[in-house]
């Protein structure tokens, strides 16, 4: 505890670095996952071609991918933008199938009351079938961003800074508090992550919270 407290400035910085190597692409996948997820659920020739693709980058090992990029994206090692474009890669995958999953869970009666009502394809998607879909979508991103906060404590061992750097100095040095710093401080981030996307699913579906009651 007294080692914690000594270095809480650096625990806390490590700890944004972190959350921004892993939040950054929560949010460019989801918004990459929307589109491939939608033209999933709507051409069922397309679904199994774009559900085993994107399931596929998920099988890519995260330190390989973290040193293929640089040379692909002209960056040095320790650029963080190469974190930022594996952990999109990797929530791309894991979330096209989600977003496929829950826009096809919309029951088909209310889309049709929906163009009943004289939706259009893109209002009826954006105000019927996407929110609809959030308690799903929010799920995946759950898991999303607990795999992504693990993920990105591997870059430590190529030198990028943030939370996995206790872990990999602490095993280096034989100190385990250090270890055990960089465990939960990991641990409290994805907790936080969490807290806040199933603080934004209730708020984006305020009709549970009205059946709920």
């Amino acid at each position: 505890m007294t080692w914690a407290l000594d270095h809480l400035g650096d625990i806390l910085m490590r700890a944004g670095q972190h959350a921004w190597l892993a939040g950054l692409p929560l949010v460019l996948g989801l918004v990459l996952a929307v589109p491939l997820g939608w033209l999933a659920s709507r051409q069922p020739r397309l679904r199994t071609v774009l559900l085993t693709t994107t399931g596929l980058l998920y099988t890519i090992p995260s330190l390989a991918l973290f040193i293929l990029l640089p040379p692909l994206l002209g960056t040095s090692i320790l650029d963080s933008v190469n974190v930022i474009v594996a952990m999109t890669v990797y929530t791309v995958a894991l979330l096209t199938r989600t977003v496929a999953d829950g826009l096809s869970s919309v029951d088909g009666s209310t889309r049709q009351a929906a163009i009943a009502m004289g939706y259009g394809p893109v209002a009826r998607f954006r105000s019927v079938d996407l929110p609809l879909a959030v308690p799903v979508i929010a799920a995946g991103l759950r898991v999303a961003a607990v795999s992504n906060v693990s993920i990105v404590s591997v870059a430590s061992l190529i030198g990028v800074s943030q939370l996995g750097y206790f872990l990999t100095d602490g095993y280096a040095r034989t100190f385990p508090t250090e270890v055990w710093v960089g465990i939960i401080a990991c641990l409290v981030l994805a907790l936080l992550f969490d807290l806040l996307i199933q603080l934004a699913s209730r708020l984006l579906t305020p009709w549970t919270r009205a059946v709920a009651a």
